[in-house]
């Protein structure tokens, strides 16, 4: 009796391959979901295990000009050194980077586009970052619009015209349409193999100096949500074009 095959060992995280853009000045990569970008009181591997393979031939690994949740996927900018990291920030903080996201959410909003202004708060001392609306807390805008529907699904394209965290993931659900697959603030199971996050960085729009146009980078829908998108009879491709041709506003 022959025995069976071992296990197959999981591919090494190629981090380089993600890479979307990269200048003097920044990286833009495409995170993939459950990969939390800093550790955590539990540990775990995380992205800044991997900023060494992206020095590209400078002394220091490049650092986060901003988060993504660990649950979400796509476009996340990276400034490569600490002047790039400076003015990065500038422009995060002012409103003046465009930002797409996509997400499936539960049941189909009644309006086809809508703009959210509820103030988010952290929702105790001891529960780390979840938050919760909170007429004290910190003002948290963003606006959407409908792009498709099927199968008491929407699929909406976002944009956070503030920074805060979790905060499309609470807004959606204060509206009565929490995102597909949310663990904290919509209802899904926390078990292991359960669904994942259906929330993702489709685009960033990154100024530049005066007379130079600005990084605009898209990241690819990762595979579990353009697998829901499929069964419920919707194109991908499609969706992530009708999100990218969204004027969206600004803040700066």
């Amino acid at each position: 009796m022959s025995l069976p095959d071992p296990p197959l060992a999981a591919a090494p995280f190629d981090i380089a391959a993600r890479v979307l853009h990269r200048d003097g000045m920044m990286l833009v990569i495409d995170k993939p979901p459950g990969l939390a970008v800093h550790k955590g009181p539990k540990g775990g591997e995380t992205l800044a295990d991997h900023l060494d393979a992206l020095r590209f031939g400078l002394p220091g690994a490049p650092e986060l000009a901003h988060r993504l949740d660990k649950d979400t996927s796509g476009c996340l900018v990276l400034g490569r050194h600490r002047k790039a990291l400076a003015e990065l920030g500038k422009a995060f903080a002012g409103g003046t980077v465009g930002k797409t996201y996509m997400a499936v959410v539960r049941g189909v909003p009644r309006e086809a586009r809508g703009r959210i202004e509820l103030k988010l708060a952290k929702r105790s001392p001891t529960r780390g970052w979840w938050m919760a609306v909170d007429p004290r807390g910190q003002e948290a805008i963003t606006e959407w619009e409908s792009i498709a529907t099927g199968e008491g699904l929407a699929v909406l394209a976002l944009s956070p015209l503030t920074g805060r965290t979790h905060q499309l993931r609470v807004h959606l659900d204060a509206i009565g349409h929490p995102i597909l697959g949310d663990s904290i603030y919509g209802g899904a199971s926390r078990l292991p193999g359960g669904p994942i996050l259906h929330l993702h960085a489709r685009r960033v729009v990154v100024p530049q100096r005066q007379g130079h146009p600005p990084i605009d980078v898209r990241a690819p829908l990762p595979g579990h949500m353009r697998a829901t998108l499929e069964r419920a009879g919707l194109d991908p491709a499609t969706l992530e074009a009708a999100a990218d041709a969204i004027a969206f506003s600004k803040l700066g």
